[in-house]
């Protein structure tokens, strides 16, 4: 990635001028009290936001939380990012209740040196995420005339053609935080020469999410593993009963002609936990891979299958894992995923993981996060990074 960083922005001097930081704060908040359920990507932006505030530039850091539709939905405010970020920063973070209008107006010129305001949810605007040049275009217009310089640190945003993340760039001197480069230079490693042998593990719902990336990593890898929601469309491909469990029937010959191209490389589960329900308090047991009883569902991979998946980890010298092995949220069922995740921290090697629910799961299951080699805050950002697919928000900064 050929981009200016943002140590070239702060070399040329910020002090006393307006930066626009796309930032990725779309953080999960728990239904019942609002509260941040994991502020994990808040804190990864903090770097890039101490670095601006210590050298006396004017922070505007936006953001989206979740799908609102194009107009203020309350229980997609980021009003309760900004506290925490102030508490993180040790500042105060004034909060705009807009996005680009009189609120957002008012907290960007009342901005200090050194200090940091936050707007309200992109996505409150249509002009965000529309499909319209031109729609895009003027709202990025009124984004771009709050700051004089734009710096992106929203690797989980940076496969969007959003306003924020493709249309800003083009309209203000631009640079790519410290944690989009940490991100790009991590992931280049796996689609480069990875030290072998390199394994993948991949869990989730659907094959259908993940295919596109099964099929650029299937040449490239030495052992795939495949657990989740999605490892019962594999298993079905083989001819097994699966029961109730999630499958994807349309999906079936795909997952049959890849085990055929795979020649062995690809392994899946050989037991499961099958549940009477999808239910945190279900009856459940443990059985093979290839004997679920046709009236249950498997929700976790078992304990056999975490062994072998183990074994397998155990040899990598490069390892991607994508995906939880089942509903970890459930803690009858999170015992594949603690034990594959258990069994990545002790690699000899270099470790990446993929974002999304994976990331989520490290820190759900209280696993020590500087065990993994690098914890990516982009899940689909990072799949499609290795698809070899071009990132509007990485091509923005490019140009």
């Amino acid at each position: 990635m050929s981009v200016r960083a943002l140590d070239d922005l702060l070399a040329e001097g910020v002090s006393g001028r307006r930066v626009l930081v796309r930032a990725d704060l779309n953080v999960p908040l728990d239904k019942q009290s609002g509260s941040i359920a994991d502020d994990g990507r808040i804190r990864a932006v903090l770097p890039t936001l101490t670095a601006l505030r210590d050298a006396g530039a004017r922070v505007v850091v936006c953001s989206h939380l979740g799908r609102p539709k194009g107009s203020p939905d309350p229980q997609y405010s980021l009003a309760p990012v900004a506290a925490r970020l102030g508490e993180l920063l040790g500042a105060d973070v004034r909060f705009a209740t807009d996005t680009v209008g009189e609120s957002a107006g008012a907290a960007v010129d009342a901005l200090g040196d050194g200090d940091v305001a936050l707007l309200e949810n992109l996505r409150f605007n249509a002009g965000e995420t529309s499909k319209d040049a031109a729609e895009r275009g003027a709202f990025a217009d009124q984004l771009a005339a709050l700051a004089e310089a734009y710096v992106d640190d929203a690797f989980g945003a940076v496969h969007r053609k959003h306003a924020s993340v493709y249309d800003v760039p083009a309209r203000l001197p631009h640079v790519a935080g410290r944690l989009v480069l940490r991100e790009v230079e991590v992931l280049s490693k796996l689609t480069g020469e990875p030290e072998r042998p390199y394994v993948v593990v991949l869990g989730g719902s659907k094959v259908s999410d993940k295919l596109a990336v099964i099929e650029a990593l299937l040449p490239k890898v030495d052992k795939l593993l495949i657990g989740g929601g999605m490892c019962f469309t594999f298993l079905k491909a083989q001819g097994h009963e699966v029961g109730t469990s999630l499958l994807e029937k349309e999906m079936i010959a795909t997952c049959r002609d890849l085990l055929d191209r795979a020649e062995g490389r690809i392994m899946l589960p050989v037991d499961v936990v099958a549940a009477a329900a999808f239910a945190p308090d279900a009856g459940h047991d443990t059985v093979a891979a290839d004997a679920i009883p046709a009236n249950r569902l498997g929700l976790d991979i078992g304990p056999r299958s975490v062994a072998a998946f183990a074994e397998v980890i155990g040899s990598a010298r490069t390892l991607f894992w994508n995906g939880p092995m089942g509903v970890f949220e459930m803690p009858a069922f999170a015992a594949g995923t603690r034990g594959v995740a258990e069994a990545i921290t002790k690699v000899d090697g270099f470790t990446v993981v993929g974002g999304g629910d994976s990331a989520a799961a490290v820190r759900a299951l209280g696993l020590d996060e500087s065990s993994f080699g690098h914890i990516s805050t982009g899940g689909g950002a990072s799949l499609e990074y290795l698809e070899g697919k071009t990132l509007p928000g990485i091509a923005a900064l490019e140009n």
